[in-house]
């Protein structure tokens, strides 16, 4: 296999440096980046550094590693229901196993493929492999998301998020046992677990994350909570149900499997924001899928 080799002298300080790589290779993941920067591939003024290092300006960064196969989002006719449509942004309704963007062990099939092929206009920001993505939910997680159609829209709709009084999202999920309070508030740090990479937990470090919850009613085994986010952490809902010792049922991750279910009973079924360009507040709000209500009416009592 051929050997990328090659460097570039950094232009501005402020960024990480699997950022600024990022930008200059948009065919490779960030996690392989991350990857070739912890393995040494990729240095910082002939240092070995973290993926996270912030750069300045003339700084020299160098790289040598194999040449992989470039990733490719390709359009494809993906089913899947978009809610509402301007010229601004989509607001779409996810089903449950559709994973949100390539990466190297899923190419095609995914709901960027599908975007591409629906949506003539996404925002750039997030490269080629992530058009118009502004936040994502989980391969098994269904639901309410938005989609960016121009970078103007994904800057408002990312600041929003980041300012976390604007933007609001709201989940229903079907958990194990009953609990305590039928309303409360959930708080850690959560971080990669130190012995799974693919797995998140609770830890004295990491990213602060709250969750509120308010129980909407009991069944002989489960509660049906509406979690609302405060942040929007990796996993952070099914963390923090698991650190309740309540884990959304389904979830083979970080609770236990299910039979006749293909992952956790967790839905993103509101969703509200300012609108980019008319400033008008937009709510949405979608019932429960089939799957869902299906196991409810057969399960529960």
């Amino acid at each position: 296999m051929n050997m990328n080799n090659g460097s570039f002298i950094v232009e501005s300080s402020g960024e990480r440096l699997d950022k600024i790589f990022s930008e200059r290779f948009e065919d490779i993941s960030r996690s392989h980046i991350k990857d070739l920067i912890v393995s040494g591939q990729i240095l910082l003024n002939g240092k070995k550094v973290k993926a996270g290092e912030i750069v300045k300006t003339g700084q020299l960064v160098e790289y040598s590693f194999e040449d992989i196969k470039p990733l490719e989002a390709k359009k494809e006719d993906i089913d899947f229901e978009i809610v509402y449509e301007d010229d601004d942004l989509v607001v779409i309704n996810k089903p449950q196993g559709l994973v949100v963007h390539p990466c190297q062990s899923t190419q095609s099939g995914t709901l960027v493929n599908g975007l591409l092929f629906k949506i003539k206009n996404l925002s750039g920001i997030n490269g080629v492999l992530r058009p118009g993505i502004v936040h994502r939910l989980d391969k098994n997680t269904s639901g309410l998301m938005i989609v960016a159609k121009n970078d103007k829209a994904h800057n408002s709709l990312a600041k929003q998020i980041a300012d976390k009084t604007l933007f609001k999202r709201c989940y229903l999920a079907l958990c194990e046992g009953h609990f305590k309070n039928y309303e409360g508030g959930i708080e850690s740090y959560i971080a990669r677990d130190k012995k799974d990479r693919k797995k998140m937990a609770v830890s004295d470090s990491g990213k602060y994350a709250i969750t509120n919850y308010k129980v909407i009613k009991s069944f002989e085994k489960y509660d049906l909570v509406e979690f609302s986010l405060e942040t929007g952490r990796t996993h952070q809902i099914r963390v923090h149900s698991k650190m309740l010792n309540h884990p959304v049922v389904g979830d083979d991750v970080y609770g236990h499997a299910v039979k006749g279910l293909k992952g956790q009973l967790l839905h993103s079924y509101k969703l509200s924001f300012v609108h980019p360009s008319s400033g008008e507040t937009m709510d949405f709000e979608i019932d429960l899928p089939e799957h869902f209500k299906d196991f409810i009416e057969k399960s529960c009592k």
